[in-house]
């Protein structure tokens, strides 16, 4: 890599554009420049890279993110590391996209709002619980992002500094350029020159709560000018916008949102106090009642949102006769909802039975829904028919299924409904019992002929969903019954791949004793013992291997099951692979070996046991490097040690001259550098550009690295192939201490 790009930057990863695969995918494009998805070559892993238009911008951002990196939580977006060319940071990559992208455009169940405001709170407290706080200053829906099942990740946050304003006018300017406008607090537009504290995140992220909740816009249309002055008045976003069908718990989630954007900011709660309410909501059980169980349909394994639209109030006013007419079909349908049954049957008729209630409803998927047996058998009695589907194809079978009310399912099959009917997902009842873990439903289904085999839209059988979801007593009861215990969804995977990966240990017991193949390659290509390892199922990966699973057998780039266990550094596993002669030395496409990934990742145990089992320390990969090269470049200091210890060469130079201690001065690792001076590295070794490692840390100007290599016999006098000395580059990148350290060493 450049060492150029590293300037000034110490412990930080720097990444060059060849360090990724070709095929960049733009996915956002903002003021500040664009966002691409981009595949590293190097960790096979998917990243978003984030490419700013201006230098002088890119330079104070990073500034910013190199302080950010070592900030791990789980609702904080993770920084890799920079690139220089182009100019970007490295981050993870959120494939759910951004939560304003998504409150436009799905309709959210009321528990995934309320899991994702606990989300965000979680994430807004680890950042104010810094010493001191660490203010966001930027909160807003898109810089909330989600990954695939839809959990929060803050971004963005510590870039907008109220220092760098000359005055609150152009903090203000700032930040409605940048589309803030709507979560900006009231007392910013006050005559008050104190700096925003944390209580103006606090007021952003009740605008936040405002708009999952009610997934529309604050102050649609209004201008800035507008908007100011309403927000100083003590004006807020109308709660009436919050829609009609909100669950109980709602009405706490808007008065801790009302208390968030009071006008006196001492008034709000810190996010300390409002975790705990957020979290105590977000955990309540939510049983939907009898209009919104045929409604809000969804499954784990999916999204938890719909495309489609729902069966609202408004649709219901619109569709169905006066609720205060008696007996009308509204009148009926409100009966169950309050769950006055005896009423309801009383009241029912005929002509209620074969009428439609909207978007495909029956009445008999209402009776369904409500789980009360007696009124289905009163829909029953009067001619309803068993099969009729709604909008997307759910049948009253299917919706007692998925509700697990075993009564009702029996009595609905006596009536003659077809066991097989799908909804528009091909899901068939037995799916929905499967995903649910009923078993007794399960049983139901099987002894009234249901189809075991059936795949709905992706390829996925009852038995794929019981083993992903861990329901050991549906996958004892469909066995028995399967004999494609070996069936694949459309990317290939078998009931044993998602058993595996997810560490139900009994079910791959089950599935084996069934006759699963063990060695069956998913399209990825990775095979049941691969994903155990990679996830660290010690006992799953063991029970594999009895199984008949071939320790060695690789996947589509060459990856072994004992590289996966390196990379993710679990140690017992890798032991067992060894122990069960996995290959110590064997090469991805890229010529890495296990030890390889071990130093990449910093997991010195794993290099240690490999080193044991003959896994070679001075093996060559892509570009010559070794596994001393990547645990410099990457500053694992306790890889390096371990590596040294067991003999690893520090003198082996990649395929551009780079030996590691090179990549230790440039990565900024003093005490690898300590490490490799005195294993004997060369001090005055040169790469292809004529470089030192005296250039490069006096490039990174990197004090203590220099002073540790003139003391070792550096030599100021060598030039690099522009002419430059060690203490030339240190003039022209403005390292100072460098300078002076170079001249106090060489008086002349």
């Amino acid at each position: 890599m450049d060492p150029s790009a590293s300037a000034g930057l110490e412990k930080f990863r720097h990444f060059e554009k060849g360090d990724f695969e070709a095929d960049w995918v733009k996915v956002a494009e903002r003021s500040f420049g664009r966002v691409y998805k981009v595949k590293l070559k190097l960790w096979r892993e998917m990243c978003a890279l984030k490419r700013f238009s201006g230098s002088a911008n890119y330079r104070r951002v990073i500034e910013e993110v190199s302080k950010m990196e070592k900030m791990k939580f789980n609702y904080i977006l993770s920084i890799y590391g920079v690139c220089s060319d182009p100019p970007a940071v490295v981050m993870e990559f959120m494939s759910g996209g951004s939560l304003d992208t998504l409150l436009c455009s799905h309709a959210l169940m009321w528990p995934k709002k309320f899991q994702m405001i606990h989300e965000v709170t979680m994430g807004m407290n680890f950042l104010h619980s810094m010493s001191p706080p660490l203010l966001h200053l930027n909160l807003k829906p898109a810089n909330i992002l989600l990954n695939e099942h839809l959990h929060v990740k803050i971004s963005d946050f510590g870039l907008i500094k109220w220092e760098e304003c000359a005055n609150k006018t152009e903090f203000i300017e700032h930040l409605t350029l940048r589309g803030n406008l709507s979560y900006i607090p009231p007392e910013t537009f006050t005559q008050c020159t104190e700096p925003p504290g944390t209580k103006f995140d606090v007021y952003s992220f009740a605008i936040i709560v405002w708009e999952i909740l009610t997934q529309k816009k604050p102050y649609p249309g209004a201008n800035m000018m507008t908007v100011l002055m309403r927000v100083s008045s003590g004006k807020r976003p109308s709660v009436e916008k919050v829609p009609d069908d909100k669950p109980p718990e709602c009405g706490e989630m808007i008065e801790l949102m009302q208390r968030c954007w009071q006008q006196d900011s001492n008034d709000r709660p810190p996010f300390s106090e409002t975790i705990r309410e957020t979290e105590a909501l977000s955990e309540v059980l939510k049983i939907p009642d009898v209009l919104q169980a045929c409604n809000e349909v969804e499954r784990s394994h999916k999204l938890a949102y719909t495309t489609l639209s729902r069966f609202t109030r408004e649709t219901k006013a619109e569709t169905l006769p006066d609720s205060g007419e008696e007996n009308s079909l509204n009148h009926v349908i409100g009966l169950l909802s309050g769950k006055e049954f005896d009423n309801f049957r009383r009241a029912v008729r005929r002509e209620h039975v074969s009428a439609e209630c909207g978007e495909g409803y029956s009445l008999l998927h209402y009776a369904a829904a409500s789980g009360d047996l007696e009124s289905v058998r009163s829909v029953l009695s009067l001619g309803a028919a068993t099969d009729c589907q709604n909008a997307k194809g759910y049948t009253p079978l299917i919706v007692a299924a998925l509700h697990g009310f075993y009564d009702v399912c029996s009595a609905l099959v006596k009536g003659g409904a077809d066991v097989d009917l799908a909804d528009g997902d091909r899901w068939t009842p037995l799916h929905f019992a499967a995903q649910n873990g009923d078993d007794r439903i399960t049983r139901l289904l099987l002894e009234n002929g249901a189809a075991t085999g059936v795949a709905e839209r992706d390829g996925w059988t009852p038995l794929h969903l019981a083993a992903q979801n861990g329901h050991e007593g549906v996958v004892r009861v469909l066995l028995p019954r399967s004999v494609a215990v070996d069936d694949r969804e459309k990317d290939g995977r078998t009931a044993l791949h998602l058993a595996s990966s997810y560490g139900h240990l009994k079910i791959v017991q089950l599935l084996l004793n069934q006759g699963a193949d063990a060695n069956l390659m998913e399209h990825a290509g990775c095979h049941a013992l691969h994903l155990a390892a990679e996830e660290g199922h010690f006992r799953v990966a063991k029970l594999l291997i009895e199984g008949g699973a071939e320790v060695n057998r690789t996947d589509q780039r060459s990856y072994s099951a004992l590289h996966w266990a390196a990379l993710k550094g679990h140690t017992s596993i890798c032991r067992l692979l060894l122990n069960r002669g996995a290959e110590a030395n064997a090469r991805t496409q890229q010529g890495w070996t296990p030890l390889h990934l071990a130093a990449l990742k910093g997991h010195p145990n794993i290099a240690l046991l490999l080193e044991e089992h003959q896994g070679s320390v001075n093996a060559q990969g892509e570009n010559g490097w070794t596994a001393l090269h990547l645990a410099c470049h990457h500053s694992q200091e306790e890889a390096v040690s371990v590596l040294l210890t067991a003999g690893a060469d520090p003198c082996v130079a990649e395929d551009r001259g780079w030996m590691p201690l090179h990549l230790a001065c440039n990565s900024g690792s003093f005490p690898s550098v300590l490490q490799l001076i005195s294993h004997g590295a060369d001090v005055n070794a040169q790469n292809a550009s004529g470089a030192t490692p005296a250039h490069l840390g006096a490039l990174n100007g990197s004090v203590p690295i220099v002073k540790a290599l003139l003391l070792n016999g550096a030599r100021r006098d060598i030039r690099d192939s522009r002419g430059s000395t060690a203490k030339a580059v240190a003039q022209k990148a403005q390292k100072d201490e460098v300078v002076q350290l170079l001249e106090a060493e060489s008086p002349s």
